[in-house]
């Protein structure tokens, strides 16, 4: 434990790692006092930094979302690469990993916690749109490329798949191999609609 009044570095991500441990453990609900504990943190550390555990939840759920969104940003480099189908797969299963299902889990107990994160998350500027853009440029290389159709609507496939996951997310019990599953048919779907027959997809 640590003692009081002694900095503790990197204590942000040492307490946001610590409930996000607690949320894919499903260890119960999730509370200050259980985050402090497995952070291995005084027990007053969390609202000396973020005031109350709202405010903590708050800040832990827009951080998280930044995290996962970035393994997404860099599908665009990929145009060319692999395959449209592996590529894309890839993308949505990152999305619909045990983080973001923990994190959706958690979202769906605290509503008012949801609210205030879109609210301030918004605030810095729309999250989905840029996931939106990061499945439309990359498919809009690949159509440069010629290995997807050049009729194809990039922006609505893009959406397409973000509802899916979002579909996902939001419904209890779908976190299984079974949901993975279904994003791969829904991803193979989609790409056999647009994809070159003259080239590998």
């Amino acid at each position: 434990m640590s003692p009081r009044g002694v900095a503790i570095p990197h204590v942000r991500e040492q307490l946001f790692d610590a409930a996000e441990r607690l949320l894919r453990e499903d260890a119960g609900p999730l509370s200050g006092r259980a985050v402090t504990r497995e952070a291995g943190c005084a027990a007053g550390l969390l609202h000396n930094h973020f005031g109350d555990f709202d405010a903590f939840l708050v800040e832990f759920v827009i951080d998280r979302f930044r995290r996962y969104a970035s393994s997404v940003t860099s599908l665009p480099s990929l145009a060319g690469a692999g395959t449209v189908a592996g590529n894309l797969t890839d993308a949505v299963l990152a999305l619909f990993g045990p983080g973001t299902r923990a994190l959706s889990r958690l979202l769906m107990s605290h509503p008012s916690i949801a609210g205030r994160a879109v609210q301030t998350r918004a605030a810095e500027g729309p999250a989905r749109p840029m996931l939106e853009a990061a499945f439309a440029t990359y498919l809009d290389r690949e159509q440069q490329l010629g290995r997807v159709a050049g009729d194809a609507d990039t922006e609505a496939i893009a959406v397409a798949l973000l509802a899916t996951v979002h579909q996902l997310l939001l419904t209890p019990g779908r976190d299984g191999q079974d949901a993975r599953d279904l994003l791969r048919r829904v991803v193979a779907t989609l790409v056999r609609s647009v994809a070159r027959t003259t080239s590998p997809t």
